[in-house]
């Protein structure tokens, strides 16, 4: 903002505080004859004035014509300055300190306020700079296996197609349409974080059973993996939480397909929530060898599983993770992990 501009804005400021401050003194005079009241009202003003205003000089001018102020309208004799009156000395510099300490203070607060605003935005854009690499990292990492897998499949039913049985042929189009069905799942996820990302789109927000939720969920993912179990423990108390059923739904999917692919046991995955007084929390289980401690701060971060004979077999569950991450964090929610006894736990938290 210009100096001039600034200038504008606290003359304005000031002058409506006071004038606001006389009005309603002189309606208090009226009823009640007193100057200690009316010193009182010009206090509150110095206090807001500070607030509202840029600078000191607001706020001593604001104290010097508050002084007059009461002079002139509220002690007698009335419409008449009269500086000579006992105590009038005093009353004008404890005014004046109050005007300068609450000037500084309310100044002081400002730049606090201003710089850890300009840190948190600093702070920000690192984060999303770091979550847009990640992103980009599993991305790369990826869209490689399924890729492969189609590139594979299609060339060995092109050259081969004459001399492969029925079964092999139907074998290659499957992996094709299973690699071809996921490229095209992770695409409009990528879609719908980077519009969360972004800001385009807002999170449509109604307030949803949370059984529904589950149910949905656990029905889509077998309809994809029809092989997966996943053991379903419905919550006692009917629940509604605000939220976008068809997102969190897609959190729910993304982990238990996690949990089916980098967790595979024969006692399967448990779906359940835990509901709390201020919060809802949704947790994956399963029952695998668990995550590496030094994975576990940064699993959502976007970095793919990378470096095990798994990550390239299947697909990585890097991008799953960190679209999980945004979708939570749109919502107001957190999400973590931790390993158990024999296996480990995914849970996000979504405000009720």
């Amino acid at each position: 903002m210009r100096k001039w501009e600034v200038t504008w804005k606290n003359t304005l400021v000031t002058a409506a505080i006071l004038l606001g401050v006389t009005l309603v003194a002189g309606v208090y005079h009226r009823v009640s004859a007193g100057t200690v009241n009316i010193i009182m009202f010009y206090t509150i003003a110095l206090i807001f004035i500070p607030r509202f205003t840029e600078g000191y000089v607001p706020g001593i001018v604001a104290a010097m014509v508050s002084v007059l102020a009461t002079n002139f309208f509220f002690t007698e004799p009335y419409y008449r300055m009269n500086l000579s009156q006992d105590g009038y000395r005093i009353t004008f510099f404890c005014m004046l300190v109050i005007a300068v300490t609450v000037s500084a203070v309310t100044s002081y607060t400002k730049r606090q306020s201003q710089i850890l605003a300009r840190q948190e935005k600093r702070l920000m854009e690192a984060d999303k700079e770091k979550m847009r690499a990640n992103l980009l990292r599993a991305v790369s990492h990826d869209l490689r296996t399924p890729l492969t897998g189609i590139i594979g499949a299609s060339s060995s039913y092109l050259e081969n197609g004459d001399l492969l049985p029925e079964e092999k042929k139907r074998e290659l189009v499957r992996h094709i349409g299973e690699d071809a069905d996921w490229l095209l799942n992770m695409v409009e996820n990528l879609l719908t974080v980077t519009r969360i990302q972004n800001g385009a789109a807002s999170v449509n927000k109604s307030e949803e059973p949370v059984e529904e939720v589950m149910q949905e969920a656990v029905q889509r993912i077998r309809k994809r993996i029809p092989q997966i179990r996943v053991r379903v423990l419905l919550p006692e108390e009917f629940v509604m939480l605000p939220m976008d059923p068809l997102l969190i739904e897609q959190v729910l999917i993304n982990l238990m397909e996690n949990a089916f692919y980098y967790a595979p046991s024969r006692q399967g995955i448990e779906l359940y929530v835990r509901i709390g007084e201020r919060e809802v929390a949704f947790c994956v289980r399963d029952h695998g060898p668990g995550i590496e401690k030094e994975r576990l701060e940064a699993i959502f971060d976007g970095e793919s599983q990378t470096g095990s004979p798994e990550s390239d077999s299947h697909r990585g569950m890097g991008i799953g993770l960190s679209i999980c991450k945004t979708i939570i964090t749109a919502h107001g929610g957190r999400i973590w992990a931790e390993n158990q006894e024999d296996g480990a736990l995914f849970c996000f938290t979504l405000p009720r």
